[in-house]
């Protein structure tokens, strides 16, 4: 395995694109059983990570040697613990996004106590109309790790790539704070 400095992410450019398009009218799979469609509603934030390991194992062979894949328990839990402020800052929803099944994301949720929704990209459908950077492992189709802003139906910001991952909500917060200020 390599060092950490290695298994940073490069800006491989996959996601200059985004900032400023129009989030496409489709409804996703939510783990509270609801259709949700982030063309519509105030002011959402939407991290997208490539997949959770159930609790009882599931990791990808060679999972850890690649760059950016570490770390989706972490960036979830980051945004659970900074909801709150994320919230005062006039954030309405937050929604983890995979393209994992949507039984597959509730166990995560109710094992790490997220206070918002993951969102299911299982038929690419987002992926697709966004052209979202995706990578191939253990057979699947996987999201590298973004974060959009989204307001207005529109994408406002994006975080790409997200590294450290716990970090994320952070530089959330920090980037919603200079735009209040």
């Amino acid at each position: 395995m390599g060092t950490e400095a290695q298994m940073i992410p490069i800006d491989d450019g996959k996601a200059a694109h985004l900032t400023g398009m129009s989030m496409p009218s489709m409804l996703l799979p939510a783990t509270d059983g609801t259709n949700v469609n982030l063309s519509e509603g105030g002011p959402t934030v939407v991290y997208a990570y490539p997949r959770t390991s159930p609790s009882t194992g599931g990791a990808i062979e060679g999972w850890d040697s690649i760059p950016g894949t570490r770390g989706c328990t972490p960036q979830s839990c980051a945004f659970r613990d900074h909801f709150a402020e994320l919230r005062a800052l006039g954030i309405e929803r937050v929604f983890g996004l995979s393209t994992q099944e949507t039984e597959y994301q509730r166990e995560a949720v109710e094992r790490l106590h997220l206070p918002f929704s993951l969102l299911s990209d299982v038929s690419l459908s987002l992926t697709h109309a966004l052209n979202l950077p995706v990578f191939e492992a253990g057979g699947m189709t996987l999201l590298k790790r973004l974060t959009l802003i989204v307001a207005n139906g529109k994408v406002e910001h994006v975080f790409y790539p997200v590294f450290p991952p716990d970090q994320n909500a952070a530089d959330v917060i920090a980037w919603l704070s200079s735009r209040k200020a």
